[in-house]
């Protein structure tokens, strides 16, 4: 922030205020620094910007996704798009990421997203998202190429528990309602994958925005069982 001397001499107590409401604004699309997040290995690098985002106490993050943002290869045309904000990470050749994701839902297919990403034609995404039966669901995609879209459990509420798991090729997805007993979503794998990213993202494909918070993060770097993801 650049501010004239004079201005400073005349009004301290304005400068003041300005350089206080500054340092406590949420960061956002325009600010080059990227989120860190306690407990995850850096950096932390986004693929498309949000329009917002923030992070509270080191450790809950939210992504503010913009007007139609999605990530979808079409099965049935030549539907494609790409515009999510997506937060991504490195992880190890094993590995178990989850989170508590609550989402502001607001209009069909807005969602909080855990993502996988190789490349532009190889990636993966678990969400809690809004179904086109007006409810919230996990809704699991795999893109090899094309999209296949698979709704799963319906859920009550905005929150729930999303966990993703890799052990070797295989890959898993789980979700749960209190964070300790974990469903099954699907197994899949990506092949070798030895660019694999992993990480958050937030989508409204029809709406205007969704918010989705991720809080609760975990990440370890071992391999689990995939059945029981512990």
């Amino acid at each position: 922030m650049r501010l004239n001397p004079f201005f400073i001499v005349l009004f301290p107590g304005l400068v003041l205020s300005a350089l206080t409401l500054s340092a406590q604004t949420p960061a956002s699309s325009d600010q080059a620094a990227a989120p860190v997040i306690a407990g995850l290995p850096g950096p932390l690098v986004w693929q498309h910007p949000p329009a917002q985002w923030k992070v509270e106490s080191g450790k809950d993050l939210t992504i503010v996704a913009g007007k139609e943002t999605d990530w979808f290869a079409s099965p049935l045309d030549d539907y494609r798009v790409d515009k999510t904000p997506r937060l991504v990470f490195k992880p190890a050749e094993d590995f178990v990421l989850s989170a508590k994701v609550t989402v502001g839902f607001r209009s069909q297919w807005d969602s909080g997203v855990l993502v996988l990403y190789v490349n532009d034609a190889l990636w993966a995404k678990l969400c809690f998202e809004m179904t086109v039966d007006k409810h919230p669901a996990i809704v699991s995609v795999v893109t090899r190429g094309d999209s296949d879209d698979n709704n799963s459990i319906a859920v009550a509420g905005d929150s729930v528990y999303l966990k993703v798991a890799k052990a070797g090729k295989g890959i898993f997805f789980y979700a749960s309602q209190d964070g300790e007993h974990w469903t099954i979503i699907r197994a899949f794998n990506l092949g070798a994958a030895p660019d694999l990213r992993i990480g958050f993202s937030s989508q409204s494909p029809s709406g205007e925005s969704c918010t989705s918070v991720f809080s609760q993060i975990r990440y370890l770097p071992k391999r689990v069982d995939l059945w029981t993801g512990k």
